[in-house]
């Protein structure tokens, strides 16, 4: 049973707005928490810093006859992706159930130590009081109560669009309530609360170990991923949202030109067998102005404090 969700108190719905490096990345990180919210009535907005022009054709199967990308050369392959990259975002956007949409319009920088990084029209080479101004912009615009972005511990994965989305999350967070910053982008808004997402070390190893037992083998390479940073113990907040693992393996499927569907790493688990073995979203709350969570806590809304507790299918 989903329960309309109350209104604030200029009777806009709860809103709910997630910052993104790139097309693909809404899919990856938080699509069924996302898409929970949504059909709870909270408004969801998505904000896409880079549109992918550096991503890799992943799907081998569209280089077979008949395929869009059959018989292209290398310019021709990076020219068809960078037109459907959008297309797909818009297909799994749909899916998960984001309400609007928002490119902040910069070109994918390409990953750590890549010539793309040089590129003068790409996200690394922004000015960050601009890029922090078009994300300001936005929040001001969308008056959300809670934000989520990326952690600031990226040593795991340090692709230099993620690490600004970050940069500039936490200036915006810091800057979108004082009039005094960016007068020109709306009325100043201040958020209660920001979060970062995480891919759990305990779901990690619990998918590790699923995967083994059902398939007779698993695609990670646990003892590498062990030896990244562990962020466990500072999670505060897990979200079960075992109904809405379909957000999740439908949105990756929209990005058909990343995502391979016969891949293990994705898909090695049904969402069935994915809902039993872990069904749940973790996240890590960075900033709040509505008061820390205690230590022994751990929460299982992000609009606690701010809104009462959200009915949802559970």
């Amino acid at each position: 049973m989903v329960q309309r969700v109350p209104r604030s108190t200029d009777d806009s719905p709860w809103c709910l707005l997630t910052v993104h490096a790139h097309p693909d990345d809404e899919a990856s990180k938080g699509a069924p928490t996302v898409a929970m919210y949504h059909a709870a009535g909270v408004r969801t907005v998505l904000v896409c810093a880079t549109g992918g022009e550096e991503g890799e054709l992943q799907n081998p199967s569209l280089r077979e006859p008949g395929q869009p990308f059959h018989g292209l050369d290398e310019a021709a392959t990076r020219a068809k992706l960078a037109e459907l990259r959008p297309v797909e975002l818009e297909a799994a956007a749909r899916i998960i159930g984001f309400d609007r949409v928002v490119m902040l319009g910069y070109r994918d920088s390409g990953m750590l130590d890549h010539e793309a990084n040089g590129h003068p029209d790409s996200f690394h080479q922004a000015p960050v009081d601009e890029a922090v101004g078009r994300l300001v912009a936005v929040l001001r615009a969308e008056r959300p109560q809670v934000v989520i972005t990326y952690g600031d511990d990226q040593r795991g994965y340090p692709h230099p669009d993620h690490v600004k989305v970050h940069d500039i999350s936490v200036l915006a967070w810091e800057r979108v309530g004082d009039p005094a910053w960016y007068p020109d982008a709306g009325p100043a808004f201040q958020p209660a609360k920001l979060y970062y997402s995480v891919w759990s070390r305990r779901r990690m190893v619990a998918v590790h170990q699923a995967m083994i037992e059902r398939r007779g083998s698993s695609p990670f390479d646990i003892e590498r991923w062990l030896e990244r940073p562990d962020h466990d113990h500072l999670i505060t907040t897990t979200l079960d949202i075992r109904h809405h693992l379909g957000a999740r393996s439908g949105a990756l499927l929209a990005h058909a030109t990343q995502i391979d569907p016969a891949e293990p790493w994705w898909f090695g688990l049904t969402d069935e067998e994915l809902a039993e073995v872990y069904p749940y979203e973790d996240w890590i709350l960075a900033r709040s102005t509505v008061g820390a969570i205690p230590p022994e806590r751990i929460e299982s809304d992000l609009f606690e404090g701010i809104a009462p507790v959200l009915e949802v299918q559970r």
